[in-house]
C-alpha cells in the first residue's frame, strides 16, 4: 500500500507554548511511526516541531516552500531547512503554497494556528479532506468545531478531534484506510472521473 501523506498545519509565528510544541513533536513522531509521510509548509513554529518529531524517527518529511530557492526560503521567508527529506520550491508565495500543501495530503492535521492555518483548513474542508484537530492547542484549532457547525455544508470532509497526539494520528489513519478513501475527491465529478482507490 502507498504510504499515507499527513499534512501538519499550524502556528508558524508568535510565542509557542513549550507544552504545545512537545505535542506537535509527538504528532510528527506518530506520523513517522505509522509509516506515513509528513508534509508541512516548510515553515517555523509548530509545523517545524512536527518535522523534528518525524525526522527523529527516521520518517520521510516533505516541505512545500513558498520560495523559488533555498536562499529565498531562508532569507526572505526566514524558514528552516533542517529535518526535511525533500524541499519543494514552488515560488508560489505563502498563500499559493497552501493549496499545494492540502492537495498533496491525504490527511490534514491542525495544531493551533493563525490566519494562514485558517486558510488551509478552509481549503481542506471545501475539498473534502479528512481533517484531524489537536484540541487544546489554541488559535484556529480550538475554533474549528464551531466553524464546522456554522458552515453547514456537506463537502465530504470529515473532522476528528482529539487532545492526544498519538491517538489522533491512529484514529485518522484507521478512518482513512477503512472509510474515507471511498469518498471521491470533491474536485472529481461523478460519472466523468474515477474515484480514488484504496492506498
Amino acid at each position: 500500500m502507498r504510504p499515507l501523506v499527513v499534512g501538519v498545519m499550524g502556528s508558524a509565528s508568535g510565542l509557542i507554548d513549550p507544552e504545545i510544541a512537545a505535542r506537535a513533536r509527538a504528532v510528527g513522531r506518530a506520523v513517522a511511526e505509522a509509516g506515513c509521510t509528513l508534509i508541512t509548509g516548510a515553515c517555523p513554529g509548530l509545523p517545524q516541531e512536527a518535522v523534528r518529531g518525524a525526522a527523529a524517527q527516521g520518517g520521510l518529511v516533505i516541505g512545500i516552500s513558498p520560495a523559488l530557492s533555498e536562499q529565498e526560503h531562508v532569507e526572505r521567508y526566514d524558514s528552516p531547512v533542517e529535518g526535511y527529506s525533500v524541499l519543494v520550491y514552488t515560488g508560489s508565495g505563502l498563500m499559493g503554497r497552501e493549496v499545494v500543501n492540502i492537495r498533496s495530503s491525504d490527511i490534514v492535521v491542525v495544531i493551533g494556528g493563525h490566519s494562514g492555518t485558517l486558510g488551509e483548513f478552509a481549503i481542506a474542508y471545501d475539498e473534502g479532506r479528512l481533517i484531524g484537530v489537536l484540541t487544546g492547542t489554541g488559535g484556529v484549532a480550538d475554533m474549528i468545531d464551531e466553524l464546522v457547525a456554522r458552515l453547514a455544508k456537506d463537502t465530504g470532509a470529515k473532522v476528528l478531534f482529539d487532545a492526544e497526539p498519538e491517538r489522533l494520528v491512529a484514529r485518522l489513519t484507521e478512518y482513512y484506510r477503512t472509510v474515507h478513501f471511498q469518498r471521491p475527491h470533491s474536485l472529481y465529478r461523478t460519472g466523468t472521473q474515477l474515484t480514488r482507490s484504496s492506498p
